[in-house]
């Protein structure tokens, strides 16, 4: 790159970093988070699903004490999120029912903000399910459901469902879906199949509401990264109605879960393009909460996240997998896309002017 392309190119940086500062406090107004909490139980044994060894007597000696405990870590957790302000919206997985719910809300860090909730109870057979969380003053809810998920081969499977809420935020209709989709326990390849086909599921609701002018934002731990056919492909995440902001942290090495020491970033919060220049709202930016109180530093595994059982043993920890946050601001005034041509990579930047 020359001369000239150099001192446009910083002359061009410190516009956009003059204008991030001015307007930094928009961009945060409203944040969506997505955070899979790792069995959060209560210690009750619902004998319709297999929670026994979520339990006093079951093999992870479950009591009140632990469970008490594991609230107030991820109640500590969900209030440190979005720059410490607690997010707008949080969607949630591996949730027991609508008792750990009332529960983690009403714990001391997050009652100030008067959180609401969607939640159904899912046909999971050990009881797990997603739930969204909301401020009430900045998400107005409009209408809820819960979409199952239909395995053509197998028919009667039981399975958690994608929670599907309809909002207003600023003056923007939202479509929020919640998923968790099938892990990958059989195998990747043997189990691909189940997560290709909630990714089709997601693309019905997702069509139905960009039909009808709503925006979307899609959620969850799906169990695949960004670049797996039932993300890149099949959800269209890099097609032409979905943005996924986590494809290039991915491709960096980070992610939210490890697994054979391996980073894999199965949480992940995609939107509609629309959102990238909205007039209403628009997306900002988007981050992994990686503070070092959730990582794993006292058993030698310290870029781990810091999860709540080492095997059966209760170590006082948070979840296995890291939360994500995403952000969008009101949009007041031109957006102003400034395109730099640098080597051939086209670099926008978004500004709010």
């Amino acid at each position: 790159m020359n001369k000239i392309n150099c001192t446009i190119v910083a002359l061009l940086t410190c516009l956009i970093l003059s204008c991030q500062a001015q307007t930094k406090k928009k961009a945060d107004d409203y944040s969506i988070a997505f955070y899979n909490v790792e069995n959060l139980f209560d210690t009750q044994d619902d004998p319709k699903t297999y929670d026994d060894e979520f339990t006093p007597n079951g093999s992870y000696r479950y009591t009140e004490k632990i469970y008490l405990k594991k609230l107030h870590n991820i109640a500590t957790v969900i209030s440190q999120l979005a720059d410490g302000e607690a997010p707008t919206v949080i969607g949630l997985a591996e949730v027991e029912n609508n008792i750990v719910i009332n529960d983690l809300i009403n714990q001391p860090e997050l009652k100030k903000y008067d959180y609401k909730y969607v939640w159904y109870n899912s046909p999971d057979p050990r009881g797990i399910d997603v739930a969204l969380l909301y401020q009430a003053d900045k998400f107005k809810v409009l209408t809820t459901k819960s979409v199952p998920i239909q395995f053509e081969e197998h028919k009667n499977s039981s399975y958690r469902d994608i929670l599907y809420v309809e909002g207003i935020m600023a003056t923007d209709t939202l479509a929020v879906l919640v998923n968790h989709w099938p892990s990958r326990r059989e195998g990747v390849k043997t189990s691909e199949h189940k997560r290709i086909a909630a990714a089709k599921a997601n693309i019905s609701l997702i069509s139905s509401a960009l039909n009808n002018n709503i925006d979307v934002i899609v959620m969850g731990d799906f169990n695949d990264n960004p670049t797996d056919i039932s993300i890149s492909k099949h959800l269209s995440a890099n097609g032409k109605d979905l943005y996924n902001p986590w494809q290039q942290k991915h491709d960096k090495g980070e992610g939210t879960s490890v697994y054979h020491r391996q980073w894999d970033h199965f949480d992940q919060i995609l939107i509609s393009k629309s959102l990238l220049d909205n007039q209403q709202l628009h997306y900002t930016h988007a981050e992994i909460f990686d503070e070092a109180f959730i990582r794993n530093k006292n058993h030698g595994d310290d870029a781990y996240p810091f999860r709540s059982f080492r095997g059966r043993q209760f170590i006082n920890g948070y979840s296995d997998h890291l939360p994500v946050v995403l952000y969008l601001a009101k949009q007041e005034g031109n957006i102003i896309f400034i395109e730099l041509l640098q080597e051939g990579i086209i670099f926008r930047h978004q500004v709010a002017g």
